[in-house]
């Protein structure tokens, strides 16, 4: 999809139209210099579309929602070739399922996205590395700060996790985080006073513009996060808090593994993500076929390995699927979520595309209408195998 990345901001300057290749970073400092902006992911380097049509996690979410749920229309190449328009009056039903399922239905070669103002000038970001003895200080600020759903609606983003950090501990993982606000330092300051109250092995923070965001917390098309030609083994799950009995026993995994795995301890992150959720809760989650509204944290296990080594690779597997099944032990009595972005291609449909009867239902009613030889399976498939049914 590289060679579709136009973007061209509608007359009404209200949405723009973006080709179907166009990332993050890019359409982030277009808009930027335009006095706009738009909801994108977090990572400059990911394209717009692909964690778009999974719902579409990201910075702007708590204000504007996902970016799925700005959506205006989408052309779309279905399995037979032909070309049709999407959009609420024509294909409506599509719509809907192009709302977190659309990998399932055709190749989007561009989409009308709404934009916005783009407020502040600058954004403050705080970046920390805390010590695994400040464990259960800062997962209990975390629980408090973000509230189950309560997050300020300027503090977009924050994510971080358990990482080897050979500079500060050879035995050890650290605790590392960065906070991105939408705002004055002061305001974000005021709001991170407990975890500033946690000592600290590195605390760094500043102001950029917002473009910059994702420089700041690691995520630039230059960062090791966007480089090409790694082998990432996967697991996910989605919360809404931490439990700090199920982080001590993920934590002392990761430092059992450093001893005696040191090879795959080396590649390994422990992600945790937490968002403002605001607008994303206010939309009524029948509206789109994206389901999991009520996960206020998207967690993930990325594990980077050497090539050919199926030793590593099985371990990697291995622990990938215990770090996923103690995140959803540590949430007793609620269902296991999977978001389709991070799916490995492992887990149960239901757990990727709601557990209610009438969302799969409908999802597969739309694959014989649109696609009744599901030729696109590829990506976290509803219907698996050839053929629809």
């Amino acid at each position: 999809m590289a060679p579709f990345r136009d973007i061209a901001i509608r007359p009404s300057r209200e949405s723009a139209w973006f080709g179907g290749g166009v990332y993050d970073g890019q359409a982030t400092r277009y808009l930027w210099d335009q006095g706009y902006v738009t909801t994108t992911g977090a990572c400059n380097c990911v394209g717009m579309l692909g964690p778009g049509l999974g719902g579409g996690h990201g910075p702007l979410e708590g204000v504007y929602g996902l970016i799925s749920d700005n959506f205006r229309q989408l052309n779309v190449v279905l399995a037979n070739g032909t070309a049709i328009t999407v959009n609420s009056t024509s294909h409506a039903d599509l719509l809907w399922a192009m709302k977190g399922a659309g990998h399932n239905f055709g190749i989007v070669t561009s989409f009308e996205l709404s934009i916005f103002p783009r407020g502040p000038d600058l954004w403050h970001y705080h970046n920390y590395i805390w010590r695994g003895s400040h464990l259960d200080a800062v997962f209990t600020a975390f629980n408090n700060f973000h509230g189950n759903g309560s997050t300020p609606v300027n503090m977009t983003v924050n994510f971080g996790g358990f990482q080897l950090n050979t500079s500060i501990s050879n035995t050890d993982p650290v605790i590392w985080w960065t906070f991105a606000y939408r705002g004055s330092a002061s305001e974000a300051e005021e709001l991170l006073a407990p975890f500033n109250a946690i000592e600290a092995v590195v605390s760094e923070s500043g102001d950029v513009p917002y473009p910059d965001v994702s420089f700041a917390q690691g995520n630039g098309e230059t960062q090791f996060i966007c480089q090409d030609d790694e082998v990432r083994i996967t697991a996910t799950a989605g919360l809404q808090v931490y439990n700090l009995t199920a982080e001590h026993i993920i934590y002392d995994g990761f430092k059992r593994r450093i001893v005696n795995n040191p090879v795959l301890a080396a590649g390994g992150g422990i992600l945790h993500e937490g968002y403002s959720t605001e607008a994303v809760d206010n939309k009524n989650g029948d509206d789109s076929a994206y389901p999991f509204r009520a996960d206020h944290h998207l967690m993930l296990v990325q594990l980077i390995i050497p090539p050919n080594d199926k030793s590593i690779e099985r371990e990697a597997w291995k622990w990938a699927r215990e770090v996923r099944d103690q995140w959803n032990a540590g949430q007793p009595g609620r269902p296991v979520n999977t978001y389709v972005n991070y799916a490995n291609g492992y887990e149960p449909v239901e757990t990727i595309y709601g557990h209610e009867p009438w969302r799969l239902e409908r999802l597969r009613g739309l694959k014989r209408r649109y696609d009744p030889e599901n030729r696109f399976r590829f990506f976290n498939p509803i219907v698996r195998g050839k053929g629809g049914n």
